[in-house]
């Protein structure tokens, strides 16, 4: 067979949405059973980014697929790559799933007005209908008059979803609230109207009338607040992109040929292009992704590795932007800029992972996808019986009524607000944030936790943790002469050294290196001494001899993981000094704790083998269960990989390495003690440092979502009892609304309970 007999598949091309107007998770299914109608095309609906990605293997055109989403009752259009101005590259397609998210995020702003006036309004209607001493002659039309802004203004976005949704032959939790809504207040109108002088006396129990305003009001308010909280957390979700992308440098001083001399010019960094040089002095970041063609430092490369301690670069060495150098000049030149440096390539990481995610099916939507129509079916069946048993239109209407009643989700409403609001409440105490409720399903299931080991396991500082005495001097000595001449260099090894031996002797005649050492001169017993400090290398350029059995005491130190400096007085090799990234004091408990909790810990990070066993040995992680020397790139692809294997997993970190990992984790956990972009990107945060909150987080999560799902058991029983006994004529809309509000009452309680979590 030839080449051009072979067959050949249809090209492949992805086309990203943006979709507004979905409500929950029947909205998601039916929008994506609509785009799977069409030949070739397969659909992934996010229901809290508001966006879709379909992957098209026919001819059907971006139009047709944006078409059948404003037929299904929608409204969608294709993204657009971000861009924040015409000369900044770095940010271009960067952001495919939040740049309409965030333009158009104005979804909680516009709730917040509707969400005060319903909870204004709705405080006197409760009171006075339910509160007998509250009340005042013809106190049904002050009731009246308050609720209208209620079920019909601040009740508008329910109705509009219902309108949408019956025109399309669908229901959601919109009809049901919105029908429950309006046949309450129309049924209590139509009972005022009817009789006027239905509320002329003071201090009327509820069996005493037919009135069931509140009700109407109080699903209003609760279901508002519940939507608010919902808006406010997707608002957050582009925020992650938005920090990521901020950490670059804003400016880069650049070499340019004036005059036939070489002169140093400010530009904007994402101005560079492919072969510009420019310098980076000590304490500056590095405007983008390049090559060292002069000089010499340690780059801390923390913010993008994770690594603590310091890189030392040299002469055609490779550097990453928005790394900070910290001691020597650089002059690098430009390799990647824009779109292709290292910070972009995560920007995307962390956007892909978010938009990656599996639509959010809370549970009272796939109960009401069942529950709604059965409801709608059984009102109308009830009415319809009465009519021809009876030909009583008012017992027929009462019955109707009486059905929707307790059919109504007030309960339904108040289960995962009013649980997720003292569950949050009582974390905020403890220092643990919850982003929302989809969060809370995600705990449920998690199986392995992936521990980011630098600022999460460990402090992510180095300290100096030995001295190894190699020569005729003690250890205090060691320590006051390394801590002498390191003082006086900017390098943060130094620094460290030079904070474990306070007090230490003045230094003259300070000369260094960079990715050297140090040499100066110090007072010791009366005498000058020649102190150096620094690498084997820096040692022997000093005329310092090591021996083989110093270099076996060197390999000992980094064999247990630690970053040794050598020490040598007057042309001799007097010691070590070790220096770790030491282990949190709590996190050995905390693992354990983990496991309790059922959790398999593994320890992530971008440090060697011999520095990760050592930390995984402290706190009880299994050898197994250590994947050392990962970069960003490959940390997502460890997540990803667990995820493969059937595990479901929950990562902790604190980097902006982290990020894109927290992203893809099926539940990202933050340490408040890292950097914002960290926490944006995570689902739980925990405010402190320490991996104890971590356990305890889950904890609070899972406990809440169990109260969740009690919440729903109750919010549901009443319904199944009440709707058969209601229908058959037993149950009046008056009895319906008590055993709505009594119904109610039983799930704020539940939720209540857990303002003890952590008590005692």
């Amino acid at each position: 067979m030839s080449t051009d007999q072979l067959p050949t598949s249809p090209p492949t091309r992805i086309v990203e949405l943006d979709i507004q107007g979905m409500t929950c998770a029947s909205c998601v299914g039916r929008v994506e059973r609509k785009l799977g109608k069409l030949e070739g095309v397969q659909a992934s609906v996010n229901l809290p980014l508001e966006s879709a990605t379909v992957t098209v293997t026919g001819s059907i055109s971006d139009q047709d697929i944006v078409d059948t989403v404003h037929a299904t009752g929608y409204t969608a259009q294709l993204k657009r790559p971000v861009r924040t101005s015409t000369a900044d590259p770095a940010l271009e397609g960067t952001d495919p799933v939040h740049s309409d998210h965030l333009s158009h995020g104005g979804t909680a702003a516009q709730l917040r007005p509707r969400l005060i006036v319903a909870a204004l309004l709705t405080v006197p209607v409760a009171v006075i209908s339910m509160v007998p001493a509250a009340q005042f002659p013809h106190w049904g039309w002050l009731v009246f008059a308050l609720t209208l802004p209620v079920v019909t203004w601040s009740a508008w976005s329910f109705h509009r979803a219902a309108a949408i949704n019956a025109r399309h032959l669908a229901s959601t939790m919109d009809t049901l609230v919105s029908i429950g809504v309006t046949a309450a207040f129309l049924f209590s109108a139509w009972q005022l109207l009817a009789d006027p002088s239905i509320t002329e006396h003071a201090g009327m129990a509820m069996s005493d009338h037919a009135l069931y305003f509140e009700v109407a009001a109080v699903v209003v308010t609760f279901l508002l607040l519940g939507r608010y909280l919902e808006a406010n957390a997707k608002q957050r979700a582009g925020e992650a992109l938005k920090a990521l992308l901020s950490l670059g440098a804003k400016e880069a001083t650049v070499l340019r040929d004036q005059d036939g001399r070489r002169v140093e010019v400010k530009v904007p960094a994402d101005s560079l292009v492919h072969g510009d040089q420019f310098v980076v002095r000590p304490g500056e970041k590095i405007a983008t992704d390049g090559v060292v063609v002069d000089g010499a430092s340690a780059v801390d490369t923390s913010l993008i590795t994770g690594e603590s301690m310091p890189v030392d670069v040299g002469i055609d060495d490779v550097v990453t932007g928005a790394t900070i150098n910290t001691s020597g000049r650089l002059i690098i030149r430009a390799t990647r800029v824009g779109s292709e440096t290292t910070l972009a390539q995560m920007g995307r990481l962390v956007s892909q992972a978010q938009s990656g995610k599996a639509p959010i099916a809370r549970l009272a939507d796939r109960i009401s996808a069942v529950f709604v129509p059965i409801v709608l079916v059984i009102a109308v069946l009830t009415f319809v019986g009465w009519m021809v048993l009876t030909g009583d239109l008012q017992s027929a209407f009462t019955a109707a009524v009486a059905v929707l009643v307790i059919a109504c989700p007030c309960a339904l409403g108040l289960a995962t607000p009013t649980a997720l609001l003292t569950g949050s409440g009582r974390g905020a105490q403890l220092g643990i944030l919850i982003r929302g409720p989809q969060v809370l399903e995600d705990t449920r299931t998690v199986d392995t936790i992936v521990l980011d080991k630098t600022g999460t396991v460990t402090t992510g500082k180095l300290a100096v943790t030995d001295v190894v005495l190699l020569g005729g001097l003690d250890r205090t000595r060691v320590l006051a002469l390394a801590g002498a001449v390191e003082a006086a260099s900017e390098h943060p090894i130094a620094q460290a050294i030079a904070a474990a031996a306070p007090g230490h002797p003045p230094v003259t005649g300070f000369s260094s290196s960079a990715g050297g050492g140090v040499r100066g001169t110090v007072e010791d017993g009366g005498r000058d001494v020649t102190v150096v400090a620094g690498r084997s290398g820096w040692l022997e350029e000093n005329g310092v001899v090591i021996s083989d059995e110093h270099l076996t005491a060197l390999q000992d130190q980094q064999d247990a993981g630690s970053t040794a400096i050598w020490v040598a007085a007057d042309g001799h090799v007097v010691g070590l000094v070790s220096l770790k990234d030491t282990v949190k004091d709590s996190s050995a408990a905390a693992i354990t704790r983990l496991k309790e909790l059922g959790l398999r810990p593994i320890l992530l990070t971008g440090d060697n083998a011999a520095v990760a066993q050592r930390v995984a040995e402290q706190v009880g992680i299994a050898p197994e269960d250590v994947l050392a020397g990962i970069l960003p790139e490959g940390k997502v692809q460890a997540i990803r990989n667990l995820q493969s294997e059937g595990a479901t997993v929950a990562m902790a970190g604190d980097g902006v390495n982290d990020a894109a990992a927290l992203a893809q984790a099926d539940l990202g956990i933050a340490m408040g003690s890292g950097t914002d972009v960290a926490i944006e990107a995570a689902d739980l945060t925990v405010m402190g440092n320490s991996l104890e909150q971590v356990a305890q987080a889950i904890e609070l999560s899972r406990i809440t979502l169990r109260t969740i799902k009690t919440n729903l058991f109750w919010a549901f029983f009443y319904n199944t009892i009440g709707i058969p006994v209601a229908a058959l004529g037993f149950l009046n809309p008056m009895v319906a609304g008590a055993a709505m509000a009594a119904s109610s009452v039983l799930v704020v309680a539940n939720s209540l309970r857990l303002r003890r979590f952590g008590k005692g």
